[in-house]
């Protein structure tokens, strides 16, 4: 009992930072709105950020792996909170440097603790809760936190840049990115004052066991691993690209403005969330085949009403 009591603050420490996820990387998209106002950029320029956030996973992802094999979970942790720091500090810092390159080096940066949390922050809250049972439901817990994290990242920015993008600022957003600051600031020290335990750390032995005992058989192997990376390359451009469209096209239109536009996309993501929870309810009753075929010919149904409609409607 006592040793799960001491493993709380660890915990809530572990909800905060499936926070950040979503919200950092959420941020990102909604920071077009400002970029595109002071630095000039065009639409397209303006996802450099997202785009600079997603391409650090695909570098960082193998070493991040290796990282945490090897180091273990506090020093993963810690190497994460301290990178997404720097990575939200130099994006408040291009506001002042008036640099659109220092700001897309922000998020590029902060896409390398993205990446790091992703790796660490599930096995660590189920490492932390015990494993079995206890373990999924801190995971699923914290999975909230991160859709929560991804509803008030554009809602906080549109209300913080208020109801015209014409004089938008990174200025206007340095309340959240400072608040951002803060939490991965106290997460460093509440972590590292706290022992976690590191069950799954590898050891040298285990290491030259694994290099004399060679798979024979690569990933890119099996087919349906290639289909699952495919599948996940248009799926994560489907879901990014949408909601930071939108609060692009959204925000330009004077009746609309970034509050309103903001707080949309927010329910963009809210609406994950609960897509989440009716999946999962639904889940075991219907098959995964059945629910993505049901589930995206509706999406292309509305796109396509979206697209031919009447802006109007």
């Amino acid at each position: 009992m006592s040793n799960k009591n001491s493993n709380i603050l660890p915990i809530v420490v572990m909800f905060l930072l499936f926070f950040m996820i979503a919200f950092v990387t959420n941020f990102a998209g909604s920071m077009g709105v400002i970029v595109k106002t002071q630095f000039g950029a065009s639409n397209a320029m303006a996802q450099l950020g997202t785009l600079a956030n997603f391409i650090a996973y695909a570098v960082m992802g193998v070493p991040a792996g290796v990282i945490l094999k090897r180091k273990g979970y506090k020093f993963t942790s810690l190497l994460a909170v301290s990178v997404g720091f720097i990575g939200v500090g130099i994006q408040w810092l291009s506001g002042y440097a008036e640099s659109f390159g220092v700001y897309v080096l922000g998020a590029f940066v902060a896409g390398f603790s993205m990446c790091l949390l992703n790796i660490v922050v599930n096995p660590m809250l189920n490492t932390l809760g015990g494993g079995g049972k206890r373990g999924n439901q801190l995971i699923q817990f914290g999975g909230s936190c991160n859709s929560i994290g991804g509803t008030l990242a554009p809602i906080i920015l549109g209300y913080l840049i208020g109801g015209s993008a014409a004089a938008a600022q990174v200025g206007d957003a340095a309340p959240a990115m400072l608040a951002a600051m803060l939490i991965f600031l106290l997460a460093f020290v509440i972590i590292s004052l706290t022992k976690i335990p590191e069950p799954h750390i590898e050891t040298a032995e285990q290491r030259a066991a694994a290099k004399a005992q060679k798979d024979q058989h690569s990933p890119l192997s099996f087919r349906h691993f290639v289909l699952g990376a495919v599948a996940i390359f248009f799926y994560v451009g489907v879901e990014v690209g949408i909601p930071n469209t939108a609060n692009l096209y959204m925000s330009a239109n004077p009746a609309v403005g970034p509050a309103i536009a903001g707080t949309v996309v927010g329910l963009y993501w809210l609406m994950m969330m609960f897509g989440r929870l009716i999946g999962g309810a639904v889940g075991g009753k219907v098959s995964s085949k059945a629910m993505l075929v049901t589930v995206s010919s509706l999406a292309i149904a509305m796109l396509v009403c979206v697209m031919f409609f009447p802006e109007a409607w």
